[in-house]
């Protein structure tokens, strides 16, 4: 019975509405468990794996609900990591740190994460270690649960492994943690890129793919007896296929393979184009091969053959000649066209479409005696095996005049049919002799009228085809059996991503074993489809034009590669049983090493290596070494490897040293292992791991001695113990204590280590630098105190009347405080020269007895009230001046005239520091004076003037005029400084942004001023020692032994001062020992590259020095206030070296020029042998090497001229008498160029009375008799000289501005020192041959390297792609 209509619809309806309500029904039960869900808190899971070096510092975050069970936590984490669930153990772990607990979490345990002791909220770290001592197991294709359409099908450039700077645009879709670990899952190996090398791996990735290749490498046998394996290219090729093919590793070195090369590592990061490398390689390997079975297989399997001729329009007579080729290059867009070429099947037919020889470009035909039109073209006559074609991608503009990459769209065929770009039409013609391979005896001709009459009529017969001699009918059988099976199909696409400047190499290649596609991108593989391959095609997807390639994608095929369907000649890969003997031996060899490697890395992967340290027991010096231990193997085991490395078989038995926790930055103790000897490294330091929060400290200990033990959680506190009576603090005792004990707790235990009552015990905690706190509440912890890891704390326990006064006024308070802010620093004194006995008579006795330092110390020891005073000491210094001065006054009468000038009087003083008694040397010569010291908030940041280290360093003969009056100014000459331009604040605009009305202008006050430079807190100003309260600062000094390095003479002290003591009075304290007022002497702090700074402000506190650093002090008189020092150099302006180093002089402020120069006069005459006149020299300003503004002898210095220490000026010798007269002239350097001589005249100063170009080229005109009208000039570029190239000077700078003054744009000449280059315009450019250019180019390239200039005339070319068949190349020194 069939139901009718109504009926069948109820059911329907029923049906309908149930569903709906079912699914309604799970989607509010899915949105009730999403509610819930989003109520349930989370955890955050960080889980670090362990197991292997590379993934150490990967981390995997899991989100995960509170209830989710650990099961699941397990399948997650092996999901994410790619490894087989139940391979691997999770323990906890504390961020880097591991606990000491390391009991791995139960996977099986039915318990939530929760319920786990996992805390929501917070980060929860988890480490990922090894099961049973077994590594984790990969998960395989099969096992995972990656879906095959998510597989990785991008064929783009992808990020390479540890790459500098490469970027993240491309990104593997299914990229997962577990890849970077194992083979691809496609089964083929990829290359590593050493740098640069992606067009080799294409290229080496392309040929291992090709069955006919690499059968036939494997089929060569290697002699090692006839070549060294090194350099053997075809050996080393070998290796790298069995690698490719055998290999487990995701990736394999070429670093072989470009060793046989001859490469070395610069090679790598020089990138050649992939056509190039293959035309190279083939060459190499065909030499290598030569006397062998595979002497021919390169042309067998690439080489083809073609006709080139040439053939008359009128007779027919034709030329010809028979060329080779290994690849065909196919333009991708013809020269001149906007067009290009829309298939690889039109860039073919445009390869041998001929030309048209005509017009001036007439071909002589031998044939007809004269110049005939003809068609010149390409004939095609034998197609190789393997199919090489190239896309001409790379082009250059002759626009932009540099190298570009044409992106234009070019459709290639996976099937190409080659038989339509052969006729054997042309055969029919006799030939009068048969074509040969390329060479002279290719040539030959061919004259027949019927050729010439089927030539004329048929423009399409113009390809033949060439084939051995027979008859021919027999050819033309020939040629069209060859016709019919010209049918290539593509198995390889190189493709190039980038620009011409550089880019990125690829290669898609088909494997002929399944006909799937692959990416060879490097170390990365993966499968790709037909439609990856297309989008290699290049260009955009709208319409072909001019503009096109420049908007296309940049990635794009560059090189195809096409094997002819034979199957009688397609060959397939080898089988394993198939490999001849040499190659099974390769194989098992490479297998044996392979296997090494995996045990070495193994090995690796399993070694813990942390930072050791060690007090040497006898030289107790810290050392440091890295130790590398099993993590299997034990503790004791590990103290011996650390007792051998540490090199202590000689200075201590090895059951007297141990291991344990160390953190080197606290100087903390952590922990000790005892009674844990026997367990393994990888236990005790928690798994191995790439670094560690922590170290390891090689204790040792005397034999009567035993080991403290070190409990976890302890913090160690180093006790000094104080003596009030004698003011010493004594060396740290260690003591370990606990952070929950009290104050008097604390006591107790101090009290036991140092046997001193705990009753009067004080004790005083160092939290930070000058924060010291006493400890007087009792009953506090010391975690409340402050404790840290590593402490330092001071104790008193004595029963003087001190502990009854407020902490903050007792004696204990101020000697800590001292402590606290006192430094060790090493002076050296100057340099003693042995001197007269007449000049020794100034330190002697009125008895004639010679004094020592020892009773000079002896007085000054003591209490303070006993003290010998800082004034008595600077009166009878100053005494001993006023004996010297006398004795060298006299000896200024009678002395010698030749006595060298560079070396100071001082120098022949014998300093009390050379008549110490040896018994007495090593007392302690202590001072402690009451000083005033300057109110901090008026002190200024501390300036230092630079001193050169490559300049004489004696103290100048200036520095003796401080013995006699001389001129107010007292001009003295400083150490020589280093040249440091615009430093202090002086710039190019200080003295002439304004320079023609700065005479008119009041004083600048600027930062950089006499009194804020130089000399405002000297020993002059008398007011300063009434500033400030008076405290006592501490300064104690005893000899001091330098290292052997230091001169005979020179001698150190070691002293131990407060470091808030001010400069000044820390020169007082000096004086006995340099003996001369510390008016007198200098001070310079060196810093660690031997640099010397001065400290000139006498205010400043110490507070920038640190433990041990050395000053040096250097005779001579110190800055008064407005005082200079300034550094003069010689302008030489035709010299190689314009700038020259003359000497240093003071100017004081209000001075003028012109007395300036008269106190250099004697100075130049004594220190540099120049004997000048006021009038014969002139001094202008100098900024780094430029040559500024002239300064006038009326100029005033801080009035016309800003002044600055540490200033550098120029002195100029002038030929004749000076020019310039006011500030209103100009003076400029010229040169002239000749470019009929290609040379540079000489320098010569022009002065203009004005800015008027065309003042300038009257005076041009005037010194070099050009007319007028034929002067042309440029400014000089960069600093002075300018120099410049005499190949680029004619053309490359800006001749004949169109200006009418010279302080416009583009010339901005508003100084004195501007270089004018200038010319005559109607002399004509001398015409070079390529060897005089070349010639020309060495010599400018080595005149301009010299004085610090680049040439810029010979572009850098790329290097050339060599292979050396004979290992590395030999350099050729004459090269440049």
């Amino acid at each position: 019975m069939v139901p009718s209509e109504e009926s069948q619809l109820v059911p329907k309806e029923d049906m309908f509405w149930s569903c709906r309500q079912s699914i309604f029904a799970e989607m509010k039960k899915k949105f009730s468990q999403v509610e819930s869900a989003a109520e349930e808190p989370r955890v955050l899971c960080i889980v670090q794996d362990t197991t292997n070096s590379k993934t150490v510092n990967e981390r995997v975050t899991l989100n995960l609900p509170a209830s989710t069970p650990l099961k699941r936590l397990f399948e997650d984490v092996a999901s994410k990591v790619g490894y087989v669930n139940g391979t691997f153990d999770l323990v906890w772990g504390n961020g880097d740190n591991v606990t000491d607990t390391q009991t791995p979490i139960d996977q099986n345990s039915d318990k939530t994460i929760l319920d786990a002791g996992f805390e929501p909220g917070k980060k929860n770290f988890l480490h990922l270690t090894d099961k049973d001592g077994e590594q984790p197991h990969i998960m395989s294709e099969e096992s995972g649960t990656m879906d095959e359409s998510t597989q990785d099908r991008f064929i783009g450039p992808l990020p390479r492994e540890c790459s500098v700077g490469c970027t993240n645009d491309y990104v593997s879709q299914s990229y997962s943690y577990s890849s970077v670990l194992s083979k691809s899952e496609t089964g083929y190996v990829g290359l590593v890129n050493q740098a640069m090398t992606c067009y080799l791996n294409s290229l080496l990735q392309t040929l291992f793919m090709t069955p006919e290749f690499r059968n036939a490498l494997y089929k060569w046998e290697f002699e090692e007896s006839e070549e060294d394996p090194v350099t053997s290219i075809p050996y080393q090729l070998q290796r790298l296929f069995v690698l490719l093919q055998t290999s487990k590793k995701r990736a394999i070195e070429t670093t072989d393979v470009t060793r046989s090369f001859g490469w070395d590592s610069s090679e790598a990061w020089q990138q050649h184009d992939v056509q190039e490398l293959c035309r190279v390689m083939f060459d190499a390997l065909e030499q290598k091969w030569k006397q062998t079975e595979q002497a021919d297989l390169i042309n067998q399997l690439y080489q083809g053959k073609l006709k080139d001729y040439v053939r008359c329009l009128e007779c027919g007579y034709e030329g010809w000649r028979i060329d080779t080729y290994l690849d065909i290059p196919l333009v991708i867009r013809p020269y001149g066209s906007n067009q290009a070429f829309a298939s690889v099947e039109e860039a073919l037919h445009a390869f041998i479409q001929p030309e048209i020889l005509d017009g001036p470009n007439q071909y002589f035909c031998e044939r007809c005696k004269k110049k005939c039109d003809a068609r010149k073209g390409l004939r095609f006559l034998h197609f190789p095996y393997l199919l090489t074609l190239q896309l001409k991608r790379f082009d250059f503009d002759y626009t932009t005049m540099h190298r570009i990459k044409l992106n234009d769209r070019m459709t290639f065929p996976e099937e190409l049919d080659m038989s339509v770009f052969i006729d054997v039409e042309d055969e029919k013609s006799p030939q009068t002799e048969s074509c040969t391979d390329s060479g002279a005896e290719n040539e030959g001709s061919c004259h027949s009228d019927q050729m010439s009459n089927d030539f004329s009529n048929d423009d399409g017969v113009d390809e033949g085809i060439c084939l051995e001699s027979s008859s021919a009918a027999e050819r033309i059988s020939k040629a069209g059996s060859e016709k019919s099976s010209l049918l290539y199909e593509l198995f390889s696409v190189m493709v190039h991503s980038g620009s011409a400047a550089g880019g990125h190499y690829y290669a898609c290649i088909k494997s002929f074993s399944d006909d799937q596609w692959y990416s060879f991108n490097d170390q990365h593989v993966s499968k790709i489809t037909q439609e990856d391959i297309k989008k290699t095609y290049g260009g955009s997807s709208g319409s072909r034009g001019y503009y096109s390639s420049a908007f296309a994608s940049s990635t794009n095929a560059y090189m195809l590669i096409y094997r002819l369907k034979d199957p009688m000649r397609n060959a397939k890969f080898l089988e394993a049983h198939e490999y001849p003997e040499h190659i099974k031996q390769l194989v098992q060899k490479e297998r044996e090493l392979e296997e090494q490697e995996k045990r070495q890395r193994e090995i690796e992967r399993n070694t813990c290596k942390i930072k050791l340290f060690c007090i040497h027991p006898t030289k107790q010096i810290m050392m440091e070494n890295k130790l590398e231990v099993h993590k299997d193997r034990t503790l004791k085991e590990a103290v011996e490897i650390a007792y051998k490395l540490m090199d202590l078989e000689e200075a201590v038995p090895l059951d007297c040293c141990r291991l344990v926790k160390y953190d080197e930055f606290h100087d903390y103790l952590e922990r000790s292992y005892e009674g844990e000897e026997d367990t393994p490294m990888g236990l005790l330091l928690g798994g191995v791991k790439s670094t560690y929060m922590f170290d390891l400290l090689l204790e040792t200990r005397r034999p009567d001695q035993a080991f403290q033990c070190y409990k976890p959680g302890e913090v160690m506190v180093k006790v000094h113990v104080v003596d009030l009576k004698t003011e010493s603090v004594a060396h740290p005792i260690s003591v370990r204590a606990y952070l929950n004990q009290t104050v008097s707790e604390f006591k107790q235990l101090i009290s036991k280590a140092t046997h001193l009552p705990a009753d009067t015990m004080r004790v005083v905690l160092e939290r930070c630098y000058n924060d010291l706190r006493l400890l007087n509440v009792s009953s506090k912890t010391l975690k409340a105190e402050g404790f840290f890891r590593s402490n330092k704390v001071f104790i008193e326990s004595s029963e003087s009347s001190d502990r009854h006064v407020a902490y903050t006024d007792s004696h204990l308070w101020r000697l800590l405080d001292r402590h606290a802010n006192t430094i060790r620093l090493y002076v050296s004194l100057p340099e003693q020269s042995p001197g007269s006995q007449l000049r020794r008579t100034v330190y002697q006795k009125p008895s004639g007895d010679a004094g020592n330092l020892v009773e000079t110390c002896d007085r000054v020891k003591g209490p303070v009230g006993n003290m010998k005073s800082v004034e008595a000491i600077l009166e009878e210094s100053t005494e001993k001046l006023k004996s010297l001065s006398l004795q060298q006054q006299q000896e200024g009468d009678n002395g010698d005239s030749s006595k060298s000038t560079e070396a100071s009087d001082f120098e022949n003083i014998e300093s009390p520091i050379n008549e110490i008694d040896s018994s007495a040397s090593a007392e302690n010569r202590e001072l402690e004076n009451q000083i005033q010291i300057s109110d901090p908030e008026n002190l200024q940041s501390e300036e230092r003037s630079d001193s050169d280290v490559n300049n004489d360093r004696s103290t100048s003969s200036v520095d003796s005029d401080i013995l006699s009056s001389s001129h107010s100014s007292d001009t003295l000459c400083n150490v020589d400084n280093t040249p440091l331009p615009l430093a202090n604040g002086l710039d190019s605009h200080s003295i002439t942004s304004s320079r023609r009305s700065k005479a008119n202008q009041g004083k600048k006050e600027t930062w950089d001023t006499a009194e804020e430079d130089s000399g405002t807190d000297s020993e002059y100003d008398e007011s300063s020692k009434s500033r400030g309260e008076a405290q006592y600062m501490y300064f104690k000094s005893e000899p001091y032994a330098a290292d052997e390095d230091a001169g005979d003479g020179q001698k150190w002290l070691m002293v131990h001062v407060d470091k808030r003591i001010t400069l000044s009075a820390f020169k007082q304290h000096l004086e006995p020992f340099v003996g001369v007022p510390s008016s007198h002497f200098k001070v310079f702090r060196v810093y660690a590259s031997n640099q010397e700074f001065e400290s000139v402000r006498l205010n400043e506190t110490l507070s920038s020095f640190s433990d041990d650093n050395k000053i040096t002090i250097r005779l001579g008189r110190a800055l008064k206030k407005g005082e200079y020092r300034v550094k003069v150099y010689q302008l030489l302006v035709n010299e190689p070296e314009p700038c020259k180093f003359l000497l240093d002089a003071v100017f004081a402020k209000g001075m003028t020029v012109r007395q300036s120069k008269e106190e250099l006069l004697p100075q130049l005459r004594e220190q540099c042998g120049l004997d000048l006149t006021i009038d014969r020299f002139r001094l202008r300003k100098k900024t780094w090497k430029n040559p500024g503004t002239v300064f006038l002898d009326y100029h005033i210095y801080e009035e016309d001229i800003n002044i600055s220490s540490n200033w550098e000026v120029f002195l100029e010798i002038l030929d004749g008498v000076e020019k310039m007269k006011s500030m209103s002239q100009l003076a400029v350097l010229s040169r002239r160029w000749r470019p009929s001589e290609m040379k540079l005249d000489s320098f010569q100063e022009v002065v203009l009375e004005s800015s008027s170009v065309e003042e300038l080229k009257e005076k041009l005109s005037e010194i070099s008799g050009i007319p007028l009208e034929n002067i042309e000039f440029a400014k000089g570029r960069g600093t002075f000289p300018c120099d410049i190239s005499i190949l680029e000077i004619h053309q490359d700078l800006d001749w004949n501005p169109k200006v009418s003054t010279l302080n416009v744009w583009p010339l901005h000449i508003c100084d004195d020192g501007a270089v004018i280059f200038y010319r005559d315009k109607t002399e004509e450019l001398m015409e070079l041959s390529d060897e005089q250019r070349n010639e020309l180019m060495k010599k400018e390239s080595s005149r301009l390297q010299k004085t610090g200039h680049r040439v810029t005339y010979s572009p850098r070319k790329e290097k050339a792609l060599k292979i050396y068949l004979d290992g590395a190349p030999n350099k050729d020194l004459t090269q440049d």
